[in-house]
C-alpha cells in the first residue's frame, strides 16, 4: 500500500488472492458456493467501478440537485429490497418507498439544517447513503415481521375486532413488535459501537490519517443519524403496512398461502 494508504490498482487486484482462497475453502469442503463466489465477487468490482465513474461525474459537476437525485435513486432501490422482505404485504414496495423515504428525508434534513454536515455533494451523498442503508434494514426487518405477525396473531386479532376494538386497537400488539424487531439491530450495534469492531465511518476516517478522537465526532453523528432513520423507517413502514391489512369495515384482509420467503404454508 502506498504512503496515501490508498492501495493501488494493482494491489487492488492482489487483493483477489483472497476471493481465490474463499472459493478453494468452499471446493474444499464441497459447500456448492465455488461458482457464486466468484460471481459476487466480480459483480462487486464491476459494480463498485460503475458507480465510482458515475459518482465522479455526479461529485464535479451536478452539485447539491444532483447527490440529491442520487439519495433519491438509493430510496428508490432500497425500497424494491426492502419490499421484496415483506411482498405478501398488499403495496409492500410503496410501504418500503414511504418508510425509507420518511427516515431518509427526516434524518438528513435535520443534519443539514442544523449544519451538522456540510452541503457538499461529497458528504451528502455517502451520509445519504448510510442513513439509506440502515433505513432500509429497519423497513425490510418490519415487513417481514409484519406478514409474520398477521399470519400466526390473525385469530387473536379477529377476537379482538369481534370485542368490538377497531383495526388499530386489535393490531396495535403486532405492530409494535414489528416496529421493535425492525430497532433491535440499530440499538445493539448503538450500544457496542467502538468495543467489538470500529464502524466503517471511523475506520475510513482514521486510514485517510484523520485524528482518532476527530473520527469518533463523526461516528457518534453517524450512530446518532442511523438510529433516527432506523425508528422513523419502522414506525412509518409499520403505520402505513396495518391500514392496507384492513379493509373499510375493519376486517383483516387474507394474505397469499406463502410465507415472507415464498415458502408455501401447510395446509
Amino acid at each position: 500500500m502506498n504512503a496515501g494508504n490508498i492501495p493501488s490498482w494493482a494491489e487492488v487486484a492482489a487483493s483477489g488472492l483472497l476471493v481465490v482462497l474463499a472459493v478453494a475453502i468452499a471446493a474444499r469442503q464441497r459447500l456448492g458456493l465455488s461458482r457464486e463466489l466468484v460471481v459476487a465477487a466480480l459483480r462487486a468490482a464491476l459494480q463498485l467501478a460503475a458507480v465510482g465513474a458515475v459518482l465522479l461525474v455526479v461529485l464535479q459537476r451536478t452539485g447539491l440537485p444532483g447527490s440529491l437525485v442520487w439519495v433519491a435513486a438509493m430510496v428508490a432501490i432500497a425500497a424494491h429490497v426492502a419490499g421484496h422482505r415483506g411482498r405478501v404485504l398488499p403495496h409492500a414496495r410503496a410501504l418500503a418507498a414511504a418508510g425509507i423515504a420518511t427516515g431518509t428525508a427526516v434524518s438528513l434534513g435535520l443534519l443539514l439544517a442544523l449544519g451538522v454536515i456540510s452541503t457538499r455533494p461529497e458528504v451528502i451523498v455517502p451520509v445519504g447513503g448510510m442513513i439509506v442503508s440502515g433505513a432500509m434494514q429497519a423497513t425490510g426487518l418490519a415487513l417481514l415481521r409484519l406478514a409474520d405477525e398477521t399470519r400466526t396473531a390473525r385469530p387473536q386479532i379477529e377476537a379482538r375486532l369481534s370485542l368490538g376494538l377497531s383495526a388499530r386497537d386489535a393490531f396495535g400488539p403486532h405492530r409494535r413488535t414489528a416496529a421493535r424487531t425492525a430497532l433491535l439491530p440499530a440499538i445493539d450495534s448503538t450500544k457496542v459501537v467502538g468495543l467489538i469492531s470500529l464502524p466503517g465511518a471511523m475506520t475510513g476516517l482514521i486510514l485517510a490519517g484523520v485524528d482518532p478522537l476527530t473520527a469518533i465526532r463523526y461516528q457518534i453523528v453517524v450512530m446518532y443519524m442511523l438510529l433516527a432513520a432506523a425508528a422513523l423507517a419502522a414506525v412509518t413502514t409499520s403505520r402505513l403496512a396495518e391500514r392496507t391489512l384492513f379493509d373499510t369495515a375493519h376486517r383483516l384482509r387474507p394474505l397469499p398461502a406463502f410465507t415472507a420467503d415464498r415458502t408455501r404454508v401447510p395446509g
